[in-house]
């Protein structure tokens, strides 16, 4: 029995890839295993977000060698579509696979047998016209459940569109069905996501559900405790899908909603649908229904033509928002984007002093959000994940808590009161409160 091991760089979307593509090898026979233990196969799942996610391919490919120098490497994501001649380059990969193929890794590939020239099997991305239906499954407490895929706005420094094609989803049909899966394997929490998960609907090039639709049908779903929303667009979420996630049985008070500017005169040079008092609204309409909601942002320093005065502009609107924490990054050039053809280049060491004081802000606003959540009663989910005796986990609105650890916790739901804040910034819990339940 060949022994195939995966690695997954990048969001939550390539690890409900990654898990369904091991599953597919596990129905075939395959035995899945650790990194470290000396697979037949390596399978490593890239993103190409940011440059340095590249670089990571490499060096994930170079550790592959070390552990199994005989070992068979293939490379499927972001990154395969974008430059799969580059990767076939790199020493030790044996193929490459694009957006269209990565799927049919199996039908492609029969013997994984090692050959002097790396094969490259990425078709342009127009061919990747298919929806894969994905969901992670026994890698976490929570599982992802992909929705959707691809994206059909061209943001001036996004390579997305060039790496997975165009926007398509699943039908709401489908996904309950999955949903239904996940619900018998005793997962108490599923995050839905996509690429623009917003823009659900759309099949064989056309709009026939919606994502509000979506929503509502899986608030229905037996057996799943929480669904979490990934990542939304502004202008895509909609009063409707706020109002139902307000008085939802199963849908958490948490929203991540991209931003990238605070400055419109950026935002248009962006490409982004929306200006940002569109996004100061949809914030308000949030904190008016859902007070307690923790709400993330996505935000880029650095962009081309962004003035000093243009990030202060970006960092005081933050400042003023209520919002629960900040996902900063530093603006990198990538080929094929409208990005790089535009004036007024910002020094790097000038990008990373504005990230700097951007994540400065996002520590600064957690920990607000966190204090404001103390001496309330909230459930978490334990997970696995313990450090120097403390276990840790989420509530609902996405405070991470630490609490003595106990393995009957693990991936339980409990009612607990937050009580305090420890020095690593975590939420510590009165543990006396904690009773077992069955489930």
């Amino acid at each position: 029995m060949k022994k195939v091991a995966f690695y997954t760089l990048g969001c939550k979307l390539n690890f409900s890839e990654t898990s369904t593509i091991s599953r597919q090898f596990e129905q075939k026979g395959y035995r899945k295993v650790e990194f470290s233990d000396t697979p037949d196969i390596f399978l490593i799942n890239t993103c190409s977000v940011t440059e340095n996610a590249d670089k990571k391919c490499k060096k994930i490919v170079k550790e592959a060698q070390k552990i199994n120098p005989d070992g068979y490497v293939a490379i499927i994501g972001c990154y395969a579509q974008l430059k799969p001649k580059e990767i076939s380059e790199i020493p030790g990969v044996d193929v490459v696979l694009g957006a269209a193929e990565k799927f049919r890794l199996l039908e492609l590939i029969d013997d994984f047998k090692k050959t002097p020239q790396a094969k490259v099997l990425a078709s342009e991305i127009k061919e990747a016209k298919a929806f894969n239906n994905a969901y992670s499954i026994n890698d976490r407490t929570r599982t992802f459940l992909k929705v959707q895929d691809g994206c059909n706005y061209h943001c001036a420094f996004c390579t997305i569109p060039l790496a997975r094609g165009k926007s398509r989803s699943d039908t709401i049909e489908n996904i309950l069905k999955s949903a239904r899966e996940i619900a018998a394997t005793d997962v108490k929490e599923v995050v839905l996501t996509g690429v623009n998960i917003g823009d659900f609907g759309i099949q064989d090039g056309k709009r026939k559900e919606r994502f509000a639709d979506l929503v509502k049908a899986l608030d229905e779903v037996e057996g799943i405790d929480r669904i979490r929303i990934s990542s939304i667009e502004p202008n895509l979420l909609t009063n409707e899908i706020i109002d139902f996630v307000s008085t939802s049985k199963r849908f958490v008070p948490h929203f991540h909603i991209p931003l990238q500017s605070g400055n419109n005169k950026t935002l248009r040079a962006m490409r982004r649908r929306y200006l940002r008092e569109l996004y100061e609204d949809r914030v308000a309409k949030i904190n008016q229904l859902m007070p307690n909601c923790c709400i993330g942002v996505d935000v880029i320093v650095g962009f081309p033509g962004e003035t000093e005065e243009d990030f202060l502009d970006t960092y005081n609107f933050l400042n003023e928002l209520n919002i629960s924490y900040l996902h900063v990054f530093t603006y990198s050039e990538r080929a094929n984007t409208k990005a790089p053809e535009m004036d007024g280049v910002v020094p790097m060491k000038e990008r990373q002093r504005r990230s700097k004081m951007l994540r400065i802000l996002s520590e600064k606003k957690k920990r607000a959000f966190y204090e404001g959540q103390l001496n309330t009663q909230h459930t978490v989910l334990f997970e696995e994940d313990v450090e120097d005796g403390k276990m840790h986990g989420f509530t609902e609105n996405y405070v991470r808590v630490a609490a003595n650890y106990d393995p009957l916790l693990i991936n339980e739901l409990k009612e607990v009161q937050l009580v305090s804040l420890n020095e690593n910034g975590t939420v510590e819990v009165e543990e006396p409160e904690i009773v077992y339940e069955s489930h």
